[in-house]
């Protein structure tokens, strides 16, 4: 396999160790794509690049995986239209242990949500832009899919102001060089459950960015999810 790698920044030096140890060949590595050849584009760069990287994965027929965050409803819109002419895997985490807690969440929410209060923490390093990160923001669709009535998103908490039951609170913490912490909390009488999943290392995500390279290979043209990995 031989992949090109968009996004020279620290997460592409990362799939690039990764690709090497596992004996993929690395045949671009650069932000301004041009003449690289491969059999698929993993994309780490930033999402002010997504729209050219979209309209050369386009021309050239190439798979494409998506790892960046942070993207407005209009990319999203365009990387849908995309994936109508070829194959496209997002997410806005590759780590394994993240997409099974949100199959967790899936399950559990509509069991608990109605005698728990939920709140959702995610923490970054500093130097990340984005907040809520773009993990947060899909485990907060999980959780609203699977609730029966209208969710009010809390972001943050001030001033002197009583918890509403169908309020969720979303909280980001920036500091150091935390590579990623998310937690969900239930919150009931006299007990609370918690979820969480802690990111040691960013190889995780180089890997299952890679992982995502290797399924989205040979695919029929469409919009694919880490979950169509794990039930293949």
């Amino acid at each position: 396999m031989e992949v090109i790698i968009h996004g020279t920044g620290v997460m592409g030096s990362v799939v690039k160790e990764c690709a090497k140890n596992q004996g993929i060949e690395v045949t671009g590595f650069a932000d301004e794509l041009s003449t690289e050849k491969g059999d698929v584009i993993v994309d780490f760069s930033h999402y002010s690049r997504l729209d050219t990287l979209l309209d050369y994965a386009v021309d050239r027929g190439l798979p494409l995986v998506i790892a960046t965050t942070g993207y407005s409803d209009e990319i999203l819109k365009k990387i849908e239209n995309s994936s109508k002419k070829i194959p496209i895997l997002l997410s806005s985490n590759m780590s394994l242990g993240i997409n099974l807690l949100q199959d967790i969440l899936e399950k559990i929410t509509p069991i608990l949500y109605p005698n728990y209060d939920i709140e959702l923490i995610e923490k970054h390093h500093n130097k990340k832009i984005d907040s809520p990160s773009g993990t947060a923001k899909t485990l907060l669709e999980v959780i609203k899919k699977n609730i029966d009535e209208v969710i009010e998103e809390k972001y943050g908490r001030v001033g002197m102001e009583k918890r509403e039951k169908n309020e969720i609170g979303v909280h980001s913490l920036r500091g150091g060089t935390i590579v990623g912490e998310h937690s969900v909390l239930f919150c009931g009488n006299d007990e609370i459950i918690e979820l969480k999943h802690i990111a040691l290392s960013k190889k995780i995500f180089a890997e299952g960015a890679l992982q995502g390279a290797k399924f989205i290979i040979g695919k029929e043209p469409g919009l694919y999810s880490m979950k169509d990995i794990f039930n293949s």
